[in-house]
């Protein structure tokens, strides 16, 4: 095979990965829903390929924990569950934060001035409240953040807990919509620092800090009587 080929063939995602990211993207943008049962044949033949790649992706997605197989039940996406929501929530404080922190210095005058009109946008949606609306916007926020950190790996895990928080909850926002004017005033803040150069590990605290927040008053409002935070994450 000729060098071009090969590069090419390098380039071309398998076809476990094309379905992989296929199956994924349905399950966060919520066609899949909790307790969809995937069937491998039908996905197959919707992408064009044989059950073994669909598989393969599968079991990818299982040890994400995003679908979940059972004996003569087969595979099905995986329903909400406070625990892994937990999880990824304070995985994220603690991957988005060291992104964040990484990314400080690299971000262009266009990568700040986005961060700064997305939060304007969503301080905006604060008088007509829309919990979606303004998870989706938040998460362009933070990403406009991180997306600059060098570590390739490291902006992996971040997008993948961000996916899995996308099939946990649509919004946390629904249950805690007190949250939401906070937040803004927090982005702010976490805005300003990387504007002015602070440390990298005064950014990553207040990044951490920003996280940990949302989780808290999440549990302060679905669990009241526990007093598990993430403040000492």
């Amino acid at each position: 095979m000729a060098d071009d080929e090969l590069n090419v063939a390098a380039a071309s995602p398998s076809k476990s990965q094309r379905a992989y990211h296929w199956i994924k993207e349905r399950i966060a943008g919520q066609d899949f829903t909790p307790g969809y049962r995937l069937v491998l044949r039908t996905i197959a033949e919707e992408l064009g390929m044989s059950v073994v790649p669909v598989r393969e992706a599968i079991r990818r997605l299982e040890a994400e924990g995003l679908v979940t197989f059972q004996r003569n039940v087969g595979a099905q996406v995986s329903m909400v569950d406070d625990t892994r929501y937990r999880a990824s929530m304070q995985a994220l404080s603690v991957l988005e934060s060291a992104a964040t922190a990484l990314a400080a210095g690299h971000h262009t005058a266009e990568d700040l001035r986005h961060a700064r009109q997305t939060n304007e946008r969503m301080i905006e949606t604060l008088s007509d409240f829309d919990p979606s609306t303004f998870t989706r916007l938040n998460q362009e926020f933070h990403a406009a953040l991180y997306r600059r950190c060098p570590n390739a790996r490291l902006l992996e895990l971040v997008e993948s807990e961000w996916a899995r928080l996308a099939h946990l909850r649509e919004s946390t926002f629904s249950f805690v919509p007190g949250r939401a004017r906070q937040s803004v005033r927090e982005h702010e803040h976490l805005l300003q620092l990387v504007e002015a150069g602070a440390p990298p590990a005064e950014i990553e605290k207040a990044s951490r800090h920003h996280r940990s927040a949302t989780l808290d008053a999440y549990l302060v409002h679905e669990h009241p009587d526990e007093t598990l935070g993430l403040t000492a994450v």
